[in-house]
């Protein structure tokens, strides 16, 4: 008996191990992946702001989507994230503002800014492109997120491409990198398992 229940519980950390690894195979992949194309949209994932002011992870979120921007892949700008509990503002308006002071038009900008999570940020995206007819966008955010972020657009009907950021704070070192990945392999498995996400404002991958 004792034996035998040995034997199941080696073979279930091999499996979750297994599990694990393959699943941070892929969030490395599709990070190292940028895939920017001509779309209906770019649309920029909110991270933490203090006091109006982007956190570094969230500037390099942003600097990257603006970049895309006045390159003319797309005609609108989908700024996302709430406001967190004692903010003053929410991540959203921050961002807009952000891409107003370097050139992004105010009338080009769409504001989602009651998600707290990537799943409720992109729900009410999916939701703002299908209300104009749009189907297909460009994703920007860190490297490790862009695994969760395409296959959460993708379940909600959006034909998502992604373009990462390669300057944000999380790729600076191996140690912050793996950190960031712990943590999308908690979200992944919330996501897949209970179909929920945790709060991405606050976030260990932020500096």
């Amino acid at each position: 008996m004792l034996k035998d229940l040995a034997r199941v519980g080696l073979a279930a950390i091999v499996g979750v191990g297994g599990v694990a690894g393959y699943a941070t195979y892929r969030i490395w992949a599709v990070g190292d992946r940028d895939d920017p194309r001509p779309a209906d949209a770019i649309v920029v994932l909110g991270a933490a702001q203090y006091d109006g002011t982007p956190s570094p992870v969230f500037a390099a979120r942003l600097d990257h989507a603006v970049a895309l921007y006045l390159a003319g892949l797309a005609p609108l700008l989908v700024v996302t994230g709430g406001q967190a509990p004692g903010d003053q503002t929410s991540e959203a308006a921050v961002a807009r503002q952000f891409a107003i002071e370097r050139g992004v038009p105010p009338s080009v900008i769409l504001v989602e800014d009651q998600g707290r999570t990537t799943l409720e940020s992109l729900q009410a995206v999916a939701a703002m492109l299908a209300e104009r007819g749009l189907h297909d966008a460009i994703f920007v955010s860190d490297r490790t997120h862009m695994l969760r972020v395409l296959r959460i657009a993708r379940d909600h009907g959006i034909t998502a491409f992604g373009s990462p950021t390669n300057r944000s704070p999380t790729d600076q070192d191996f140690g912050r990198r793996l950190a960031a990945t712990r943590h999308e392999l908690g979200a992944l498995a919330l996501y897949f398992l209970a179909g929920v996400n945790p709060p991405d404002t606050g976030a260990p991958t932020e500096p």
